[in-house]
């Protein structure tokens, strides 16, 4: 397939079905990636009352597929330079919606396995779509960065709210419930299939060149702010519907709020990367980030009204959907290559969710030890504080060199 350029204005008819065909088998893998974890959090509850799992190990659930993140991010570049993008991406989708199925199984077993086959099928696709968009739409990386975050985060709302219906209102129960998300990931693997038949594949540095990647003080500026990043997001997603359901609200309307939060996400999932790669530096919008989740966070701490339980709520989502749509945008616009972008991403991508895979099993943890949320409250204010250290470095306007010493970059 041509490298296509949005810029063109006399574009071939088969170039324009190849454009169409790319773009709804990205937007399809990325309402892929986030809506199996996120369908976990609202059926928490139901979830503990069949296995008597503790709230930690319900929180490894979450944690799991954050693991496989971290485990397959250094290696999904050099898969796809052996087998090629668009393969490993197809390949991806297939053991993602192997594992939804084999997580839906009747056996303790099967749920962790199952967890963890999903989290390194969507491993691919966290690595390899931003390195995607570089090589395919170079001048759109901020515009294709905002759709594909927006169905990312579109779909896990979607997910959220969701869970209780079908599991009870239905009747399907837990382990049905979350199987249905296997079909959104088996309609992706048809759309993208066409897409195999142009192999491209990432051009992997030589290991100084990659050893030089981690050495740039920029690239690990990056790293930790996706991972800050996440590490709020999936506390969050895990357990908001827990911290309100025991403070009085029923579990299905607390499932539709952590609904909301994401649902509330998406203009700032769009709009974000927009204006990121539209800007010289992207600190302004580190610091809007970051004032908007510590306003949330001490609302959840604090209680309050419904009214003031949606502005929080309200709050914490533009943050977060503006904070992965940020991260992910950074990729790009702090490096040179798709190449690079690739490494890049498997990097941040790796040491990030090994990062966050702490947030929602230490969440847990402490309210089994201390009967309440305010201690991981407390630690996820202090994630955000981190997060605005990390995010001023990595939003200044530089970029990442390519095969020059990188140390202080």
């Amino acid at each position: 397939m041509a490298k296509v350029e949005f810029r063109q204005q006399q574009i071939p008819q088969q170039s324009r079905v190849n454009i169409i065909l790319l773009v709804t088998g990205i937007i399809l893998i990325a309402s892929s990636l986030r809506a199996p974890i996120t369908a976990i959090g609202p059926l928490v509850g139901s979830i503990v009352a069949e296995t008597n799992l503790s709230n930690a190990l319900v929180g490894l659930l979450t944690t799991l597929p954050l693991l496989a993140f971290a485990g397959l991010s250094l290696l999904a570049p050099k898969i796809a330079h052996r087998f090629g993008i668009e393969t490993t991406l197809l390949v991806g989708l297939f053991f993602l919606t192997l594992g939804i199925v084999i997580r839906s199984l009747d056996s303790m077993v099967a749920l962790f396995l199952g967890t963890a086959i999903l989290g390194l099928a969507i491993a691919t696709g966290n690595v390899l779509l931003p390195s995607l968009i570089k090589r395919d739409f170079p001048y759109k990386i901020g515009l294709m960065t905002g759709i594909y975050t927006l169905c990312m985060n579109g779909w896990a709302a979607i997910a959220s709210g969701l869970s209780i219906p079908l599991a009870e209102g239905v009747g399907l129960g837990w382990r049905p419930a979350l199987m249905c998300w296997a079909l959104l990931s088996a309609i992706a693997f048809i759309v993208f299939f066409p897409q195999t038949r142009s192999r491209h594949t990432v051009s992997i540095p030589s290991r100084s060149q990659t050893g030089r990647l981690w050495k740039s003080s920029l690239a690990w500026q990056v790293t930790l702010f996706m991972g800050l990043q996440s590490t709020g997001f999936f506390s969050m997603v895990s357990w908001l519907p827990e911290i309100l359901h025991e403070r009085g609200m029923d579990i299905s309307y607390a499932g539709w709020l952590l609904s909301f939060m994401q649902i509330v996400s998406l203009p700032a999932s769009f709009v974000f990367p927009i204006l990121a790669a539209r800007l010289s530096n992207q600190r302004s919008l580190v610091v809007l980030i970051v004032l908007f989740l510590l306003i949330g966070y001490a609302g959840i701490l604090s209680g309050g009204s419904s009214t003031w339980l949606f502005l929080w709520i309200t709050l914490m989502g533009f943050a977060q959907g503006a904070g992965i749509s940020l991260a992910l945008t950074l990729f790009g616009l702090r490096t040179s290559t798709h190449q690079q972008a690739a490494e890049l991403s498997g990097m941040a991508q790796s040491i990030g969710y090994l990062l966050a895979s702490v947030g929602p099993v230490l969440f847990g943890f402490l309210h089994d030890i201390t009967g309440g949320w305010t201690g991981s409250i407390f630690v996820l204010i202090s994630a955000a504080i981190l997060q605005l250290i990390t995010g001023l470095r990595a939003g200044r306007d530089s970029k990442i060199p390519v095969g020059e010493k990188t140390m202080g970059a």
